[in-house]
């Protein structure tokens, strides 16, 4: 049997209109808070499944950043070393020019004690420069576990890690007295002599911090590219499209008012009814 069109127990327009307007303010809600957030993937209400992978790639992307703040304190110490070994390498130059000079019999005895003094002080300007490489109370230029030693670093989100060899800052060392006489002077010019065999040292050292200078800003280079990457997907994982959203936005306060109007007329009806006892 049809139900009665005209009952004031049951209103029939007002129960096909109500459904309408509970949707349209359903989608407004998630509308406003796409656009209130940014996000399309808020929280995991609103997408389960893409909001774990999105918690996963966040998690990858504070692992790299904090990499790369390690990495930083790494290139740091590098830095140091590197800058404290580049100005020894210019003093051993000023150092062998001053042996040279002394390698030379047929100067004066005063001007020996003056090459002598010379030799010392460069000497002794060598030793600091080696002792006072720290960063942060570290160095690379002391095999001494106190404050020095190799350091192993790590250099990625998932725990690899790359090591870097320190080096006996001793052997970065001259004997702070100078040779006492011409042919001394001279055997420490030649190869394997004392002056030598420090400055291959150095040099050696130099050649082994640079390569992981340019190793660690490679991959702080690297992990870098990889935040960006990571960051990009991520976006187009769980962001919203804020012009898409404000243009939904706006039809569906349009269709709420619609539906506002809707159920008013709807639930004029009964109303209406009242007008046959008159």
């Amino acid at each position: 049997m049809p139900m009665a069109m005209n009952s004031i127990n049951t209103n029939s327009q007002a129960l096909i209109a109500l459904p309408s307007f509970n949707g349209t303010n359903s989608q407004l809600g998630v509308a406003q808070k796409r656009v209130s957030t940014g996000y399309r993937v808020a929280d995991a209400k609103d997408d389960g499944g893409a909001f774990a992978v999105a918690q996963a790639v966040r998690s990858d992307v504070a692992g790299v950043i904090a990499v790369g703040e390690q990495l930083g304190g790494v290139k740091g110490i590098l830095q140091t070393s590197f800058a404290a070994l580049s100005v020894v390498s210019d003093t051993m130059k000023q150092i062998r020019a001053v042996l040279t000079r002394l390698a030379d019999a047929a100067i004066s005895s005063d001007q020996r004690v003056t090459y002598q003094d010379q030799y010392k002080l460069l000497a002794e300007q060598v030793a600091s420069f080696v002792d006072d490489a720290l960063y942060n109370g570290r160095t690379l230029l002391s095999i001494d576990t106190a404050n020095g030693g190799d350091i192993t670093a790590i250099r990625d989100e998932t725990g690899g890690t790359f090591t870097i060899k320190a080096v006996d800052g001793e052997n970065l060392n001259l004997e702070e007295d100078a040779p006492t006489d011409a042919a001394t002077a001279t055997i420490w010019i030649k190869s394997n002599g004392e002056f030598d065999n420090v400055d291959k040292a150095i040099s050696a050292a130099l050649n082994e911090f640079g390569a992981a200078m340019t190793f660690v800003e490679n991959q702080l280079k690297y992990n870098s590219q990889k935040v960006d990457a990571l960051e990009t997907g991520l976006g187009a994982l769980v962001d919203a499209d804020i012009a898409k959203e404000s243009s939904t936005l706006e039809a569906l306060k349009v269709r709420q008012q619609l539906s506002v109007q809707t159920l008013g007329l709807a639930n004029q009806g009964p109303q209406v009814l009242l007008g046959l006892f008159r």
